[in-house]
This record gives C-alpha cells, structure tokens and sequence, in this order.
C-alpha cells in the first residue's frame, strides 16, 4: 500500500515564506504525477501546482511567482516553496500522487498539513 504523508505547514505572518514537503512510502510503486491542492475554510479543494505528464510545472494564476514546486524523484518527494505568503494563502495544504501498481493506477492522498497567514 502506498502512503503520502505532508509536513512543514504551520503558523506565520504575511510577507513570510513556508517550505511544504510530501513525501511517498511504499513498495513496488512508481510515481506518474505529482500535484499540491489546498482547501480554505468553507471552499472546495483546489489545485494549486502540479507537474503534468510531460514533466511541466502548471501553477494556479494566484501563486504564479510567488511558489515554486519540485521534487526529488530519487525520495518520491514533492516540495512547495511558498514565499511572500498572504492571508488568503491560509488553507489545508495536500498532496496527490498518481502511482502505478502492479494492480493498475492509483490516486493517493495525503492528509494535509495547515497553513496559516497571519495579517
């Protein structure tokens, strides 16, 4: 079974940077795509950065110059650099991983890790 488990969220005030990791564990896995959603009290998960399938970055317009995604294909890891952070960046922070199975594909989710921007 494959797991996804995020980390580096927490509490700091506009203007701040975040460093958000995701990180894939498992056996006999290998990783298609990797993308970071977040989800504001009271609105629906959204995308925020992903790599497509053919290895490009796509950013939500709202972030565009301000994250930066990548990854580390070597630790199934997948990073979200978030600088000049503002209070409407303050959501659940998750990650989906699309994995290939001997069983087929499969779409995992982490749980999330809470960001808050402070004004």
């Amino acid at each position: 079974q494959v797991q996804v488990r995020e980390s580096g969220g927490g509490l700091v005030q506009a203007g701040g940077s975040l460093r958000l990791s995701c990180a894939a564990s498992g056996s006999d896995f290998s990783v298609e795509g990797m993308s970071w959603y977040r989800q504001a009290p009271g609105s629906q998960r959204r995308l925020v950065a992903g790599f497509t399938n053919t290895d490009d970055t796509d950013y939500k317009d709202v972030v565009k110059g301000r994250f930066s995604i990548s990854r580390d294909n070597a630790k199934n890891t997948l990073y979200l650099q978030m600088d000049n952070l503002e209070p409407d960046d303050t959501a659940v922070y998750s990650c989906e991983f699309i994995v290939r199975k001997p069983s087929g594909l499969a779409y995992v989710w982490g749980r999330g890790t809470q960001v808050t921007v402070s004004s």
